[in-house]
């Protein structure tokens, strides 16, 4: 699952050009099915015991991105910043894509300590434990996939995915997506879900209009 993301971005396509210089562009959307999986209760930490209830975790979220891109997208990305918020003992969102380059904060709106931790060979980091109402913040200059935990909520967890282009979305809550902006040409169209993944898939895109492609996550794998 952990598969290296970069060396499949760098593969850079050739894409169709109109003759003022400016790319022809399409979209690609569908939607990306799920299979239901069961909620376990979550186990609090000791230091946690009189605490509330805590709110089912939600593994539909999918990933869904081009294999390659133009090269002409990587001279277009710019650094940005986004938030991965700490509440209700949850990380939130749970599933995250970014660019590289890209400042990821870490907020603290709950009401007891946390911490954010890494230990992907992509972006290895510790934030370190810190009270309610503070933030903490890494930046991510490399493509990959980075699993994100707290060292005191053994529940909490989430995942950030660094892309080298900006040819990808984040799934619905009904597992739809868009991909808007793409540059015409023939593509291999990926998905990564935590639950398993399904096997990618050639689609072509072409100016002005809308390509679907649909996917089936299967657990544990293809």
């Amino acid at each position: 699952m952990l598969r290296s993301l970069a060396a499949l971005f760098l593969a850079g396509l050739t894409i169709a050009v109109t003759r003022a210089g400016v790319p022809e562009t399409g979209a690609i959307r569908g939607q990306v099915v799920v299979p239901q999986t069961p909620v376990a209760a979550a186990r609090p930490a000791v230091s946690d015991l009189a605490t509330g209830r805590i709110d089912p975790i939600d593994r539909r979220k999918s990933v869904v991105y081009l294999d390659s891109a133009p090269r002409q997208a990587f001279e277009e990305l710019r650094p940005g910043r986004v938030k991965m918020d700490q509440r209700g003992q949850q990380f939130i969102p749970r599933v995250l894509a970014v660019t590289v380059g890209t400042t990821v904060d870490f907020p603290n709106s709950d009401t007891t300590f946390h911490n954010a931790f890494s230990l992907a060979p992509a972006r290895p980091f510790d934030l370190g434990r810190y009270r309610p109402g503070r933030t903490r913040s890494v930046r991510f200059d490399r493509p990959g996939i980075v699993p994100v935990s707290c060292d005191i909520h053994s529940h909490m967890s989430a995942y950030i995915l660094i892309f080298v282009h900006p040819f990808f979305a984040v799934t619905d809550d009904d597992g739809r997506y868009s991909i808007p902006g793409v540059p015409s040409g023939t593509y291999t169209l990926a998905v990564w879900s935590e639950i398993g993944l399904p096997a990618p898939r050639k689609v072509t895109v072409v100016d002005g209009d809308a390509v679907e492609a649909n996917f089936n996550v299967t657990r544990g794998g293809s």
